[in-house]
């Protein structure tokens, strides 16, 4: 089930009333429902198989759990750990690197639904029980951490000890007039730039990686530019709408963006990109390799190692490595740079940063190695030839077909006018100083707030015709 569907928004509205109409009666009845409602969600995206995996990773890390908040001695507890996280590790590497491994002789066919995101959730729950950061307690529901269905399929990856708690705490399933305030909100401004801007977007990327080669150099700055806004806007708006259907029920989601393409470095730019996936990767990965502490060399190295890894837990390919190994990369420039580099003109600093983001985003999105460098080829010496009908085909048509009915004496320029606007307005929101969940907590509820949100809210739904799923739900 699609976040950006008629049907999940009636699977919203019914589970929001529900749920907390439960819960004001009987705490444990809503709790159940909601915890019914997850599995339905999860059943009409991921299947039973889908299902069976997960749920079977969730007996192992509910059988670890048992060893390790018992007295047992550091040897046993130290065994739990690596059996649950070697169990979890190892399904992960069965399902989505087979093949790479393999060379392509074997392979499935298939992979479980927000399985990445599954297994470095559990992951942090062990890591966090063995350290005893995180104590289970009764009423923490282990199948709502799995299966929340605002963040099975794409997360952010929720921390144990922050999400726990909310289920203890007097808000969950009693959200106020301001939570749903904030939680339409959030939900109404993640479907927009979901299906208003990273879709047409997409379309743009779509149609010069249909063939990177015979791009102008213009034309694929422009394919990267779009790209590069495409994959921010779309993770994003998931994040913004996961946000809100979570405040629907009373519980605070992580912040996992925070505007990351205003950052002025790469090492800032993971401070805002999938903000959860970096907390994970550098407690669990970071600071068990040893971090920074054991020399300027090991440093490097350690923060080569975790960038690889996270490049390899995007894609089972060389792009995903490439991808991964040059923003590894960068942050070990950066250090070994110094101070100098801060000394530098803030804007020269933000140019130089989201220029190498636009160039670094190829890898992640092309096929192959050999078509990256074709694209990042035609970029440098393509030609000054432009064609906003071919990179514009399938963008806002409903739009465009009205502009030109209402404006035929510029329908040669209809495709020009829909780029630049659909460039300027993604631009704008990629790069606003305050962003939707820094603005979804001061949202108060008003009547003329309610009418913008609908109106908004229809837009989208007239938009869902041919959307294409959230692009991380592939990972």
């Amino acid at each position: 089930m699609s976040f950006q569907s008629i049907s999940f928004l009636a699977f919203l509205a019914v589970t929001a009333a529900l749920c907390p109409a439960l819960a004001r009666h009987a705490p444990r009845a809503g709790q159940l429902a909601l915890a019914a409602a997850c599995i339905v969600f999860y059943l009409a995206g991921g299947g039973w198989a889908g299902l069976l995996v997960l749920a079977a990773g969730t007996t192992v890390t509910a059988l670890c759990l048992r060893q390790l908040r018992g007295e047992d001695g550091p040897a046993r507890r130290r065994l739990a750990l690596v059996l649950g996280c070697g169990y979890h590790i190892a399904v992960l590497m069965a399902f989505k690197y087979t093949g790479f491994f393999s060379g392509g002789q074997w392979s499935m066919d298939w992979a479980p639904l927000g399985l990445s995101f599954f297994t470095f959730q559990q992951l942090w729950l062990l890591k966090e029980a063995h350290a005893r950061q995180y104590v289970p307690q009764q009423g923490d529901d282990l199948l709502l951490y799995v299966f929340f269905f605002p963040t099975v399929t794409s997360g952010p990856i929720l921390r144990p000890g922050a999400f726990f708690p909310q289920l203890r705490g007097e808000g969950f399933l009693r959200p106020d007039w301001e939570d749903i305030a904030a939680g339409l909100y959030a939900i109404c401004c993640g479907l927009a730039k979901k299906t208003l801007l990273a879709d047409p977007l997409g379309a743009v990327a779509a149609n010069g990686w249909a063939g990177p080669g015979a791009l102008s150099a213009p034309e694929a700055w422009l394919v990267m530019l779009a790209y590069t806004l495409q994959l921010y806007l779309d993770f994003s708006g998931y994040c913004d709408v996961a946000a809100g259907c979570a405040r629907l029920l009373g519980v605070k989601l992580p912040v996992n963006f925070d505007s990351p393409y205003r950052s002025l470095s790469v090492g800032e730019f993971w401070k805002r990109w999938h903000i959860t996936l970096t907390t994970f990767l550098r407690e669990c990965l970071y600071i068990p390799l040893g971090g920074s502490r054991r020399g300027t060399a090991r440093t490097y190295l350690n923060i080569l190692l975790v960038f690889l890894a996270s490049g390899f837990w995007h894609g089972a390919g060389w792009t995903f490595l490439a991808w991964g190994g040059l923003h590894g990369l960068a942050q070990v420039l950066e250090r070994a740079w110094g101070p100098g580099r801060e000394r530098l003109p803030k804007a020269l600093r933000w140019g130089m940063t989201f220029l190498f983001v636009n160039v670094a985003w190829v890898f992640f999105r092309a096929p192959s190695l050999s078509a990256a460098g074709s694209l990042l080829a035609s970029a440098v010496s393509g030609g000054w030839g432009f064609s906003a009908q071919t990179l514009s085909a399938g963008v806002l048509e409903s739009e465009t077909t009205a502009l030109t009915v209402l404006l035929p004496g510029l329908s040669g320029w209809v495709p020009t006018l829909a780029l630049g606007l659909l460039l300027a307005a993604a631009l704008t929101v990629s790069l606003w100083p305050r962003n939707v969940i820094q603005r979804m907590e001061e949202v108060k509820p008003a009547p003329w707030l309610g009418a913008a949100l609908a109106v908004l809210l229809v837009w989208c739904v007239l938009s869902f015709n041919g959307v294409s799923t959230f692009i991380y739900a592939d990972f």
